[in-house]
């Protein structure tokens, strides 16, 4: 009789991508009874795991230093712990720019996972490997910088037009195809589309000289953009399904994949060919601004923020947290990054891994309250004098000519808090600082964006 996928669902199996390959082979070699009982033990799905009775513990690197600093940190806190239920977790960390990302029970940023064989991709969020490089210009004039990254960078939801497009290399694409996560006509086209552009919110591009050697400096922050985002979107649907198996009691933003499943493997190798667009990403601007200015870079380094990172059988889930751990970073040339905000220096640290901070530093200052909250504090003042008086001295731009009052300096924690907490709870060690000369962000890119002014000059000349 021929085995079909129905067979294998009435004998209590989930449909996956094995069906097909699995159903040639019982069916070519006649598998039944005992042989088939056998041959089958390979794809049986693993017992109902319950969630752990009490909270997995996890350090605290953080404190209040105010009123509403403590509603924040009890937020935090508690979302950690229904969290830290989760049958996979081990042990976590919360580092002192945390701040709520969602509902209770949502890893927070400035959080910290670590499960055992599971990838749970809602604790890396949409933002896949979000991350900065720093470039060293040596002597070269700040505003000469500024203006070169100025006209190389692009900002915003969109992508590059075809003629302003950085090649995508051909040994990625590859990469890209050889993976079912990765191999379709959409996200392809936003790998091409997004290469060299650094997105909106929070993403920024910096410049300033190092406190140590007077330097020139330029920092990009960005994430892998469209991409990344349609690789996480696909992740938490096949996250979903194994919930619903093995873990109903889970939490949906704690679902998580197998990492002994071809899934699992698939979508681990799927990170790491993300992050390698990533870094791309930044070094296509990074490159660009250099052939404008006439310079090698002196030096070069980057660091994720945004990612999970692999030790034995243990990943570590890090959502806003940055790696000190060289084990985390294969391609390490350099120390990490810690930028704080637009009027603050961006730390260059290195650190020891301590068992409170698990291998990571804070990835910056965080925020203690929305950003629509925050632009509510500022409504007696207009955006012009919000900017002028939070700016002062500084060379800043929004790419959309555009103020946004959510990413002005007041709108994050004190970054002098989150020094001495770093300092405090053992968070790494500054060595260097890039003090700041100027940067540029996305800006409220909803009301005056380039190409919608391209767009509206457009329709009016037609």
């Amino acid at each position: 009789m021929k085995v079909t996928g129905k067979t294998l669902i009435d004998l209590g199996f989930r449909e996956g991508r094995w069906f097909k390959d699995a159903l040639a082979h019982i069916n070519e070699n006649e598998l039944e009874g005992e042989l088939l009982t056998n041959y089958l033990d390979q794809y049986k799905m693993p017992p109902i795991q319950e969630l752990h009775k009490e909270a997995m513990a996890f350090s605290i690197n953080i404190k209040a230093e105010n009123e509403l600093e403590a509603q924040n940190v009890d937020s935090v806190v508690s979302s950690m712990e229904k969290l830290m239920r989760t049958p996979t977790v081990v042990d976590g960390a919360i580092m002192p720019d945390a701040c709520p990302a969602g509902p209770s029970g949502t890893i927070p940023v400035g959080g910290v996972v670590v499960t055992k064989n599971a990838i749970h991709p809602g604790m890396h969020s949409a933002d896949i490997c979000c991350s900065v490089m720093l470039t060293d210009f040596g002597k070269a004039d700040p505003k000469e910088v500024l203006d070169a990254a100025h006209e190389s960078t692009h900002f915003g939801p969109g992508g590059r037009s075809r003629e302003h497009q950085f090649r995508f290399p051909d040994e990625l694409l590859t990469a890209f195809k050889s993976n079912f996560f990765l191999n379709n006509d959409r996200l392809l086209g936003m790998a091409r589309t997004h290469l060299g552009t650094q997105g909106d919110g929070n993403h920024f591009l910096f410049v300033g000289k190092s406190k140590k050697t007077g330097n020139t400096m330029m920092i990009t922050h960005h994430g892998s953009r469209g991409p990344g985002a349609l690789l996480y979107k696909r992740g938490m649907q096949i996250a979903e399904q194994f919930r619903k198996d093995i873990s109903p009691e889970t939490l949906k933003q704690n679902a998580w994949i197998p990492y002994n499943t071809e899934e699992g493997e698939k979508y681990w190798e799927a990170l790491q060919i993300m992050r390698t667009w990533t870094k791309k990403n930044h070094t296509c601007i990074h490159d660009a601004v250099c052939e404008k200015v006439g310079k090698l870079p002196e030096d070069r380094y980057w660091n994720e923020h945004n990612f999970v990172f692999k030790k034995g059988d243990l990943f570590y889930h890090a959502k806003g947290a940055t790696p000190l751990d060289e084990a985390f970073m294969p391609d390490i040339t350099g120390p990490r990054l810690v930028p704080l905000n637009m009027s603050e220096p961006v730390l260059i640290v290195s650190g020891k891994i301590t068992a409170n901070n698990l291998g990571f530093a804070p990835h910056g200052a965080g925020r203690n309250m929305s950003r629509t909250q925050h632009k509510k504090t500022k409504a007696e003042f207009t955006n012009e004098e919000v900017f002028a008086l939070e700016t002062e001295g500084l060379d800043v731009r929004f790419y959309s000519n555009e103020i946004d009052v959510s990413e002005l300096p007041s709108a994050y924690k004190n970054a002098g808090n989150v020094r001495a907490q770093m300092e405090e709870f053992g968070l790494g060690e500054v060595i260097d600082e890039v003090m700041p000369y100027g940067c540029i962000m996305a800006g409220d890119f909803q009301k005056n964006a380039p190409w919608r002014v391209k767009r509206r000059n457009r329709h009016k000349r037609s």
